[in-house]
C-alpha cells in the first residue's frame, strides 16, 4: 500500500481548513444535497465530501458509508489533493498503490474511486468530492465533467463559509476568523510549552487619507498594507484585519523579541513602499506586542485587549 505524500503547502492548507471551523460540525443539507446528487447521477453506493485534516480525512457529508472519518494514511483523498484534476482509480485490485489498502480489503471494499479536489478561495486544496463503487468501472469524459461541476458547487458552499471568516477587501482573516483559529493555536502552544506573541497594529493618520483622497484610495492603502504585512510574515503566522484600520498577527513558537524584529522588517518594507509608490501620502502604523501567557490570557480577547492597550499608548503622539 502506498501512503499519500504531504503537499508542499501543507501548513497553509491546514490553516485554511481550520479557519473554516467546519471540522467535526453537524451535517448540513447544502452539502448532503450534492452528495445525494452525485450518488444518483453516477449510480454509485457511496459519495462523500471529504476534508483532509493533518492525520485523518473527515466527512462533512457522507452518503452510503457508516463512518465519519478514516486515517489519512489509508485515504484515497490524501492522494487526490496532491493534484489539480480528478484523481481516479478504475480498479483498485489492479493498482499496486491500493490493492492491499484496508479500505479495499475490508468494508467498504472500494474497487472504484474518483475524487475531485476542493479548493479554498485562496487556492489550497481542502479535500475532495468523491464517489466510490464496490465494482470496477470506467469513467468517461462526460462523467469527469459532471463530477467537476458538482465539485464546483461544493466549493461555492465552502467559499460561502470562508467568506464569513475572511475580510473581503484585503483577503486575509477577519476578526471572527482570527478568533477561531488563534484560540486553537494558543491552546496548542500552551500544551506544547511553546511561546507565542501577538502584534496589534493600527494605521496612523488614516482618516485624512480617506478625507483628502477618497475612500477608494483608502481601500487601496488598506490592501497595500495587508499585502506588505503578509510579505514579512511566515506561512505559519496568522494575519487578520479586525477593524477599519486595525490589524493583528499571531506568531506561534515566537518570543516577543523575535516578533519585534518582525515589526522592524515591516517598517523597512513600508518605508520602501512609501518611497516607490509616491501616492501623495505615507503609510505608517503604531504597534503593541504581547507575549502569550496562559495564566494572564485565558482567552484570545484577553490577549488582544492587552496588545491593543499597549498599542494605544504608543499611538498617542501619532494620532
Amino acid at each position: 500500500m502506498q501512503k499519500p505524500d504531504t503537499p508542499p503547502d501543507e501548513q497553509t492548507r491546514l490553516e485554511a481548513l481550520r479557519a473554516l471551523n467546519i471540522l467535526d460540525s453537524a451535517s448540513e443539507e447544502r452539502f448532503d444535497r450534492l452528495t445525494r446528487m452525485a450518488k444518483r447521477m453516477f449510480g454509485v453506493p457511496i459519495a462523500l465530501v471529504s476534508l483532509v485534516d493533518a492525520n485523518r480525512q473527515w466527512f462533512k457529508s457522507c452518503i452510503g458509508l457508516g463512518v465519519t472519518e478514516t486515517s489519512r494514511d489509508i485515504s484515497f483523498c490524501g492522494h487526490a489533493i496532491l493534484g489539480s484534476d480528478v484523481f481516479m482509480v478504475p480498479d483498485t485490485a489492479a493498482d499496486p498503490r491500493f490493492a492491499d489498502n484496508p479500505l479495499v480489503l475490508n468494508d467498504p471494499f472500494i474497487r472504484f474511486y474518483a475524487g475531485c479536489p476542493l479548493r479554498s478561495l485562496q487556492g489550497p486544496k481542502l479535500g475532495t468530492l468523491c464517489i466510490i463503487d464496490q465494482r470496477p468501472r470506467q469513467f468517461g469524459k462526460e462523467d469527469l465533467e459532471a463530477l467537476k461541476d458538482l465539485a464546483a458547487m461544493v466549493e461555492r458552499e465552502l467559499g460561502a463559509i470562508q467568506m464569513a471568516t475572511m475580510d473581503e477587501l484585503t483577503g486575509i482573516a477577519n476578526r471572527r476568523g482570527f478568533t477561531m483559529l488563534a484560540q486553537h493555536s494558543v491552546h496548542l502552544c500552551s500544551r506544547q510549552g511553546m511561546p507565542a506573541s501577538l502584534v496589534f497594529l493600527d494605521l496612523d493618520r488614516f482618516k485624512p487619507i480617506n478625507d483628502r483622497f477618497g475612500h477608494a484610495e483608502g481601500d487601496r492603502a488598506l490592501t497595500a498594507f495587508a499585502r506588505l504585512l503578509g510579505s514579512v510574515c511566515r506561512d505559519s503566522d496568522l494575519c487578520a484585519r479586525i477593524g477599519g484600520d486595525e490589524f493583528v498577527v499571531l506568531l506561534t513558537n515566537t518570543s516577543k523579541a523575535v516578533a519585534e524584529a518582525g515589526i522592524a522588517r515591516l517598517r523597512r518594507s513600508l518605508d520602501r513602499y512609501n518611497r516607490e509608490s509616491a501616492r501623495g501620502y505615507d503609510l505608517d502604523f503604531s504597534s503593541g506586542v504581547v507575549e502569550f501567557n496562559p495564566e494572564k490570557h485565558p482567552t484570545i480577547d484577553a490577549l488582544l485587549g492587552e496588545a491593543d492597550a499597549l498599542m494605544y499608548e504608543r499611538k498617542k503622539p501619532n494620532r
